[in-house]
């Protein structure tokens, strides 16, 4: 299953070159419905909210690097299944490509509970949902 990425792993960001580079199939843009973005320490967190939208980029691993790849992301954003102290939980979400139509289903990183509920209340949020289009303005 492609992974969606909206921050650090996006394309031109530095954990793109250290995690993906030559290890993707493919990297398009997209949008994810149902999420909005947190500024967070350095790296956005992605928290449910049923009229938000989040951009991104899906990324479809190559063959033979997909198990590798997952065990490294699990281990970047400090998610461990069943941990209630992991900072994110990797969840299945449908994406949407550029065209606005095509539906990809993908693996999203989103705040944990704990930590969706702290930047609820008073966490920074990003208005349009492009964490890149906020760091450089």
């Amino acid at each position: 299953m492609p992974f969606f990425v909206y921050g650090t792993l996006r394309p031109g960001e530095p954990n793109h070159d250290l995690f993906l580079r030559g290890r993707t199939r493919s990297e398009e843009p997209g949008r994810m419905r149902g999420l909005v973005l947190y500024a967070g320490p350095g790296y956005p967190y992605a928290v449910d909210e049923p009229d938000g939208a989040v951009c991104g980029e899906i990324v479809t691993a190559r063959p033979g690097a997909y198990e590798e790849l997952l065990a490294e992301l699990d281990e970047l954003e400090e998610y461990v299944p069943g941990d209630a102290t992991s900072l994110y939980e990797r969840v299945a979400r449908d994406a949407v490509r550029a065209d606005g139509v095509t539906v990809v289903r993908t693996w999203v990183y989103v705040a944990a509970p704990a930590v969706a509920a702290r930047l609820r209340s008073g966490g920074e949020l990003i208005e349009d949902g492009d964490w890149r289009r906020q760091r450089s303005s």
